[in-house]
């Protein structure tokens, strides 16, 4: 699979643009995503947290309505807080752009337009992409059950999963920020429920106690 790049902007010439910028360049190295606006972006890396694909870029407009792209990036942290965040700007967005770098660890800024984008583009992506591709492990793919560790039915389905020779990954609630982050996502208290979650597919299944 993949990794994914994601660009984010309500404007559809501009977002067209960058779509095409992206699959030029990176196309045959990751899938390009898109979204038009910013609600749109964030269920989108929802959706790609549960199905474990990794997400390298996120290449977000400033000026959005109902959501800014500084406080979007700081939302898809919560989410991917390893991918590569790069926010466009126009001119007067310059101030907010740098004075958020800080707040949103943003690792670059890119003034629009960004023609030719083997000058203004690409080489700040290439080094962005480069260094992500340097750190990156590839999650676990298997099926992962998440719950408290000393519930009856984590035990059951784990014991379950282990006789029939199923590779899973267990992640205890109580200690993995990574089983938290996703068990927000749909919404589900584990004080109550067992989650197991299929990779690759949306496909998941919450268990009574």
């Amino acid at each position: 699979m993949k990794p994914t790049t994601l660009a984010v902007d309500d404007d559809p010439d501009v977002l067209n643009a960058v779509e095409r910028d992206l699959r030029k360049q990176y196309g045959n190295r990751f899938r390009v995503l898109r979204a038009e606006s910013g609600s749109i972006g964030l269920e989108l890396l929802k959706r790609l947290k549960l199905r474990n694909d990794p997400t390298a870029l996120l290449l977000v407009d400033q000026r959005m309505p109902q959501i800014t792209g500084v406080d979007f990036l700081q939302e898809a942290m919560e989410i991917f807080p390893d991918a590569k965040r790069v926010l466009l700007t126009a001119y007067a967005d310059t101030d907010a752009a740098i004075r958020s770098i800080n707040k949103v660890k943003i690792d670059f800024y890119l003034m629009k337009p960004w023609t030719p984008p083997e000058q203004n583009l690409y080489p700040v992506l290439d080094g962005l992409l480069d260094d992500w591709m340097a750190s990156f492990h590839p999650e676990f793919e298997g099926i992962r059950v998440i719950g408290l560790r000393w519930s009856a039915k984590s035990h059951e389905i784990r014991d379950f999963l282990a006789r029939n020779g199923v590779p899973f990954q267990w992640l205890d609630i109580e200690a993995d920020n990574e089983a938290r982050r996703l068990a927000s996502m749909l919404v589900v208290l584990l004080l109550f429920l067992v989650l197991v979650i299929a990779p690759r597919v949306l496909l998941y299944h919450i268990y009574l106690w």
